[in-house]
Formats: structure tokens, C-alpha cells, sequence
């Protein structure tokens, strides 16, 4: 039992990542992938699942930062790799050095790239970002303000090579009358710029607007690249959030931990800080070995959230502890020291997702899924 030598743990199935982008390809055609990796891959390990893409045959990677770039080059992986986010200028040698691909994140700071290429005799790879409607970072191009010159200029500058444009959805997850018109309104506007450029005759190189949901609600757009994050992991942000498209996906990842001690309780007993449970009867308890500082949100106390133990459904009782917290194990025979617990995943017939803890923490599933901290160990799928 894996319980016997770590306290908790997650088993992420690999395997499953080429059913996902199989349907991935499925619903987006001629269109490609570009895997988001970012954030150590939401928590389920960038190199492994970078590696897994790769043997998908995904060419093109993406991540925040030029650190978690460098990660992935120590690995030995080759692919192109996109930085989405900002690199400070002390670390302007670095995307030479192990060959990476930066986003303009505005006209003021490609100048500040170009700058610094040109004084070291340099090119530096780089995709423009357009803000369409996402209000983060890129040079505007939205229905109030078109700073098309901004974008022309960053196309002229000689030592960036750029060789793709890209924006972003804010509520491509959304079926709202507003938020379709107000996605597909960014798609018309993207499209203008392109057209705009090809026109200009610029090459404006590889283009890519949707993420996860946009691949899910709008399909093959005719674009070069996706960018499926959560998707090739086998889940969305909430189960709850309707589609229009529905995709077969499976989950990738389960959380496990182990019981730790279980002993009987008697009413008016309570249970851990705070005291917010009391135990309205005599009552079994087990402590397991899990707590959020390993990523299970403290939020969710006592609002009924449920593991699994022996196949069965046991609710989590009282405060949840930096590294333990309780469970009422009354109706379960036979729970003792060592027992495997479920937290997130199957046992039995039983399944307990993660979209539950995200739903009672007024979550999603990008963030409780991000948050799993490193002290918990990722270990591949038992078959």
C-alpha cells in the first residue's frame, strides 16, 4: 500500500492525457495544440505531461515564465516553448540561451527587448499579444480603441523575429447572450487585425485565440494553434458550467491519503479548532493524513465535502488542520491505521470529484487543482 511509506499523495495517469488531446483533435480538426503547462501544469507535473504531449505529437509548449521554460529545457525537452507572461529584463539573455519564444506584452516593452537584442547582437523570438477584450496585458485592439500602429511597429522592429500573434477569452466559458457576442466580437476583431496585417503585407506568422472553453464552445475557428490547459488533464474549470459542445474526457489525477488513528467519540465530544463540530451522538472517527497545507482549502470545513474509505462515503468533520483533519467513519467497518483514503478519484464504485472541493470553496478547479503543494508526492497511475 502507497500509504505505508507517504502521507499523501496523488497518482496522475499519463496514459490519459492521449485520450484527451484525441479529443481535443477531434472537436478542433486541422487546427494544433499548443500545450499549456504553466503552474507546474496546474499541479500534475510540467515535465511529465510536456513529455506525454510530445509523444501526442504536440510540437509547441507554453508557460508563464521564463523559470518554468528553463525547467522544461533541463529536461531535455526540444519543442518550442512560449512564455505567455512578463520576463524582467535581467533575464532578457536567458530566452537566447535556451532558445524561447517571448510575448510582447505591449509596444513600450518589445522596444525594451528590441533594445536589448540589438545591443548584443541578438534575435529574439517573440509573439505579439492582442488585447481583444481581456483587459490583462497586450496592445489594444478592442471596439472602443485600435492601436494598430502599436502592432505595426512591433512587426518593424529588426532584432525580435516574430513569428506568431495571439489574444485571449474572458468568457468563452460562458452560454450568455452577451458574453457569446461579446467572445464572438473578439473573434471578428482578431480576424480584422490579421486581414489588416496580410494586407500591410506582414507576415504576422502562427495565430492562436482559444483556450480550453473556446475549444469546447466555438470549435475549429481555422486557426494554427489551441491552447487547451485544463483540457488534456480530463476536466474543466466546474462540471456545473453548461456547454454547448460535450467532449470525452477523462481525469487524469487522484488524491490519496491514509488513516492515522481512529477512535470513538461520545456526544457532545467536538472535533478539532474551533469546536465547530460537536458530536451529536456516540460516533467513530478516523484522522487522516491530509490537510491544506498539502491543498485540501480550509474553506471547505465542515459543509459536508466526503472522501472515500473502503469504497465507501465518509464526510469530513470539523476545522480542516494545516496537516490533518477528521472523518466520520461510524458506517464503515473495519477502518484502521494505514487504510487508503480517496480524496479526489475512485474507490470501489464509488467517485468523489475535484470539482466538489472547488464548488464548496466558491472555486474553480485551475485553482484548487493548482494549489496541491509540492510536499505531496505525484506518483504515476497504478495499472
Amino acid at each position: 500500500m502507497l500509504g505505508t511509506y507517504t502521507r499523501a499523495w496523488v497518482e496522475i495517469d499519463y496514459d490519459a492525457i492521449r485520450h484527451n488531446v484525441e479529443a481535443i483533435h477531434k472537436r478542433m480538426g486541422k487546427t494544433k495544440i499548443m500545450g499549456i503547462v504553466k503552474a507546474n501544469a496546474y499541479g500534475h507535473g510540467d515535465v511529465a505531461c510536456a513529455k506525454m504531449l510530445i509523444a501526442c505529437g504536440i510540437d509547441f509548449l507554453a508557460v508563464s515564465s521564463v523559470d518554468e521554460a528553463i525547467k522544461l529545457r533541463k529536461a531535455d525537452i526540444e519543442v518550442d516553448i512560449l512564455i505567455l507572461g512578463y520576463t524582467p529584463s535581467v533575464l532578457f539573455d536567458k530566452l537566447v540561451e535556451y532558445n524561447l519564444v517571448q510575448t510582447l506584452i505591449s509596444l513600450e516593452y518589445a522596444e525594451m527587448l528590441n533594445d536589448y537584442a540589438q545591443k548584443n547582437n541578438q534575435l529574439i523570438r517573440a509573439h505579439v499579444k492582442v488585447d481583444t477584450g481581456m483587459g490583462r496585458i497586450g496592445v489594444v485592439y478592442n471596439e472602443n480603441h485600435k492601436d494598430y500602429e502599436a502592432i505595426r511597429k512591433e512587426y518593424s522592429l529588426a532584432n525580435l523575429k516574430i513569428e506568431g500573434i495571439f489574444s485571449h477569452f474572458p468568457v468563452s466559458d460562458e452560454l450568455k447572450e452577451d458574453s457569446v457576442s461579446f467572445t464572438k466580437n473578439q473573434i471578428a476583431l482578431f480576424n480584422e487585425l490579421l486581414q489588416r496585417l496580410k494586407d500591410d503585407q506582414i507576415d504576422y506568422g502562427l495565430s492562436h485565440l482559444q483556450n480550453s472553453y473556446g475549444i469546447i464552445n466555438y470549435g475549429d475557428l481555422g486557426y494554427d494553434y489551441c491552447r487547451p490547459g485544463l483540457l488534456y488533464m480530463g476536466v474543466t474549470s466546474l462540471d456545473s458550467i453548461e456547454t454547448n459542445y460535450q467532449m470525452d474526457l477523462r481525469p487524469i489525477l487522484s488524491m490519496y491519503t491514509s488513516v492515522s488513528m481512529v477512535k470513538e467519540v461520545r456526544k457532545g465530544d467536538s472535533i478539532s479548532y474551533g469546536r465547530h463540530f460537536i458530536a451529536p451522538k456516540k460516533m467513530k472517527v478516523a484522522t487522516i493524513a491530509i490537510g491544506y497545507a498539502d491543498g485540501l482549502p480550509r474553506l471547505v470545513s465542515n459543509k459536508g465535502l466526503e472522501v472515500l474509505v473502503h469504497g465507501k462515503r465518509a464526510p469530513i468533520i470539523g476545522n480542516i488542520c494545516m496537516d490533518q483533519c477528521m472523518i466520520d467513519v461510524s458506517d464503515i467497518e473495519g477502518v484502521s491505521i494505514g487504510d487508503e483514503v480517496c480524496v479526489i478519484g475512485k474507490q470501489g464504485q464509488e467517485e468523489v470529484k475535484i470539482d466538489a472541493i472547488s464548488r464548496l470553496a466558491q472555486t474553480i478547479n485551475n485553482e484548487t487543482l493548482s494549489k496541491i503543494t509540492s510536499r505531496v508526492d505525484r506518483l504515476v497511475k497504478r495499472k
